[in-house]
């Protein structure tokens, strides 16, 4: 499973980098928009996020991968994680409303095609990459995986920084998931009245599920800090592992995008919501290493 599903990511982000290299020097570009600097340097931005993509796919499916400092292929992993998984679930809506909105802004006809492989490199990786990353972590790191919520304690535990902190994480997140929700519902309170038009499809269905995967995080994370609500780790593992990435790379990303500024919300609503995502991710996943240190130590006593 590792090695099929670890080559079939390989393959399928390839389209996506050499698109996004092409972009990055000019080429082929759909909108005269993207000639900017500030559009090239984000493409360029996620070309290399696509080679590592293809690096930890490799990774993941070869014996090299497993002697890899820990650092190194779990950091872009929770990222990687929380930028495919969601958009996985919207590619099937968001794909033909870009294609649309594009071709509505005098986008080129060739931009269909490219925006048709664009989709099909994030649906594959979406799919094989986390495939892979199972095979790969049921071997280097079982204690993620598998076996039941409560493995017991250990001398020298952190369970009651983790219950402390986690609470006010949790707290946040479904403040956050509240808000966007929200506002992805049509609620107007901290939008811009002169913006109201502006809030389409796309702008939706990112903040709907922005909001969506805060709430699942805050449930995942409290199961995991209070050992109730799921007899097995791996689905409140899940849940907070992608949330908290969701929250992070999603958030950064809409800053440095240029028309961070055209969003709808007024400014210091925007500014607020992005950086607390921002911040919530990072929380949630230091929480996240805290209870999986402390597993492991309980495994490892039990053997």
């Amino acid at each position: 499973m590792r090695r099929f599903f670890g080559y079939g990511a390989a393959i399928a982000v390839t389209p996506y980098l050499l698109i996004k290299i092409a972009w990055t020097f000019g080429l082929f570009l759909p909108t005269e928009q993207m000639v900017d600097v500030s559009w090239r340097g984000i493409n360029a931005v996620t070309a290399v996020v696509a080679a590592v993509g293809i690096l930890l796919a490799m990774a993941f499916c070869r014996p090299w991968g497993e002697r890899l400092p820990a650092w190194l292929v779990a950091l872009p992993i929770w990222l990687g994680t929380g930028l495919l998984v969601p958009m996985l679930l919207l590619a099937p809506v968001l794909g033909p409303a870009a294609m649309v909105l594009d071709q509505e802004a005098g986008a080129a006809d060739f931009w269909v095609y490219e925006q048709i492989f664009v989709m099909v490199s994030l649906v594959g990786a979406g799919i094989c990459l986390p495939l892979a990353l199972a095979g790969y972590a049921k071997a280097r790191w079982p204690e993620a995986l598998g076996g039941p919520i409560d493995c017991g304690e250990v001398p020298g535990h952190t369970r009651q920084l983790q219950v402390t902190f986690g609470r006010l994480v949790a707290a946040g997140c479904i403040l956050l998931g509240t808000i966007k929700v929200f506002w992805a519902a049509g609620g107007t309170l901290g939008i811009d009245p002169s913006m109201l038009d502006s809030r389409d499809l796309w702008w939706r269905l990112l903040t709907l599920s922005t909001g969506g995967w805060a709430l699942v995080g805050a449930w995942g994370l409290l199961v995991l800090i209070t050992r109730r609500g799921s007899r097995r780790f791996l689905p409140p593992m899940a849940a907070a592992w992608i949330s908290s990435g969701m929250l992070f790379s999603y958030n950064l990303f809409s800053i440095i995008r240029p028309d961070f500024q055209s969003s709808p919300e007024y400014p210091l609503a925007r500014v607020l919501s992005t950086e607390a995502g921002i911040v919530l991710g990072v929380m949630m996943g230091m929480i996240l290493l805290l209870v999986l240190h402390d597993r492991r130590r309980a495994l490892m006593r039990q053997e």
